[in-house]
């Protein structure tokens, strides 16, 4: 101890006393002045380190390992876990933060849902995280896709990657307390609502089924019941009347990764497991998973109603509506579309005329629904076609009349 302070950087150290056992294992990677003045910070004595030790606390021990720059630390091992295209977007901006020269994490694999068959081609494929895992360079082995999250062969692989964290955003599977036993730091989940409003599968469109003025994203620890961790940190937003549920989605995720990305420090280092709130279970909410279905719209409910539907079913499963076509000779078929934009009209369609009747008014369809309400239509989708304005349908009606089912 007499010349430590004479150790060039990147000389390798052991802090340890007889007592505690080893405290700090790490390089020097900064100079031995500025070793000195970090030591001096937690208030131990730089002259006679050895008589100062005794007096080192967990605290402090975690500002010394947390600092992979002032100490040359290992960085830490995180396994992400997600799926879908929103999931995959967080595990970008985490690989592209692990990369970063100050960075205290790498990401060490991925774990995700298995290969499924999608699109209008029913083609086998893979989810959109193991296509970016994939594109960043992850081999095969480091991409892992359990059916389930506690299969034993799985948990095995878990095992030996000794992760110190594990990362959830949206992975859609359950995990057992098995799974959570493995990571020394817990498992944290990004989750799009402020919980305990809205556990489950589907929290956005839950949300904007209920047409709320007001969501957000959450950090929190995973435990074995449904979105029930402690939170650590949330963020609020509001939310207008036109964002759709992708749109939505993708805002809270992008505002959730940046979230977790400025809580790392303290969720690697133990601190934030100590600050972290638990959740009033008596105001828990809960948000099942959406179901086809659900989709389709019916015109005797409200236009709000009915356009908070369109909001929440946009994208996947997409709201849909029956209607009819009169030719001006009488004859009519039946047909579906599916309703992409709509509006709440302050308009008041005349009395004149059908109920079901269709109008189209400036460039929108104005429909009339329960409780005297009138729902805009501002762009729909006919069967095997292009998203169009409700103007370029009317035109293609060629003198036909819309009625609603």
């Amino acid at each position: 101890w007499g010349c430590w302070t004479c150790l060039p950087p990147h000389t390798s150290i052991i802090v340890c006393d007889g007592e505690m056992g080893v405290l700090v294992v790490g390089r020097l990677a900064c100079s031995a002045a500025h070793f000195a003045h970090l030591w001096a910070s937690t208030g131990c004595s730089v002259n006679s380190p050895r008589s100062s030790l005794t007096v080192l606390s967990t605290s402090v021990v975690h500002r010394f390992s947390c600092s992979a720059q002032s100490l040359g630390e290992r960085k830490k091992r995180v396994v992400f876990l997600g799926t879908p295209k929103v999931a995959a977007d967080v595990l970008d901006t985490l690989l592209d933060a692990a990369q970063a020269e100050n960075s205290i994490f790498e990401i060490a694999a991925v774990v995700t849902q298995p290969s499924a068959v999608r699109g209008r081609g029913q083609k086998l494929l893979l989810s959109p995280v193991a296509e970016l895992a994939l594109h960043r360079n992850f081999s095969a082995t480091q991409i892992l896709c359990p059916e389930k999250a506690g299969e034993e062969k799985f948990l095995e692989e878990l095992l030996k990657l000794k992760p110190d964290l594990c990362v959830t955003a949206a992975y859609g599977n359950i995990l057992p307390k098995r799974f959570l036993d493995i990571p020394a730091y817990g498992t944290v989940n990004v989750h799009p609502s402020l919980l305990p409003l809205y556990r489950g599968a589907a929290p956005v469109q839950r949300a904007l089924l209920d047409g709320v003025k007001e969501t957000g994203v959450v950090v929190a620890y995973t435990v074995c019941a449904m979105d029930a961790g402690p939170v650590i940190a949330y963020e609020s937003v509001i939310v207008d009347d036109i964002i759709k549920a992708p749109e939505l989605l993708s805002l809270l995720f992008t505002k959730g990764t940046s979230l977790l990305l400025m809580l790392l420090p303290s969720i690697l280092n133990g601190s934030a497991a100590e600050k972290a709130q638990k959740q009033d279970h008596s105001y828990a909410t809960y948000a099942p998973k959406i179901c086809v279905d659900e989709a389709w719209l019916d015109f005797e409910e409200t236009a709000p109603v009915l356009h908070n539907k369109v909001r929440a079913f946009a994208g996947w499963p997409g709201a849909k509506a029956k209607f009819q076509v009169c030719s001006p000779s009488g004859e009519s078929k039946e047909l579906e579309l599916k309703i992409i934009t709509t509006k709440i009209s302050s308009s008041v369609i005349a009395s004149t005329g059908e109920k079901r009747t269709v109008v189209l008014v400036g460039s929108a369809f104005l429909v009339q629904c329960g409780g005297g309400t009138v729902l805009e239509i501002l762009e729909l989708q006919p069967p095997g076609k292009r998203v169009m304005t409700s103007q370029d349908y009317f035109n293609g009606l060629r003198g036909q009349q819309l009625k609603r089912l």
